[in-house]
């Protein structure tokens, strides 16, 4: 999945009111699909977010997510 965090609503780019919990909980629903149709394999990669404070925020809930899966 691309795991872009610019939706975040303190980023400057993504003029989005996404919360760092709701980056967790997009994640869950990734690993759902992931677990229905790649046998639970998913791969993460990290590419965007441009307040640093949010992309802390929302890389710790969407790891939190990945290992509680």
């Amino acid at each position: 999945m691309s795991a872009g965090f610019d939706g975040h609503r303190s980023d400057p780019l993504g003029h989005f009111r996404l919360e760092a919990a709701d980056f967790g909980r997009l994640t869950d629903l990734c690993l759902a699909v992931a677990r229905e149709h790649a046998g639970g394999r998913l791969v993460s990669v990290l590419e965007g977010g441009y307040n640093l404070a949010a992309l802390g925020e929302s890389c710790a809930a969407h790891v939190a997510a990945l290992l509680n899966a």
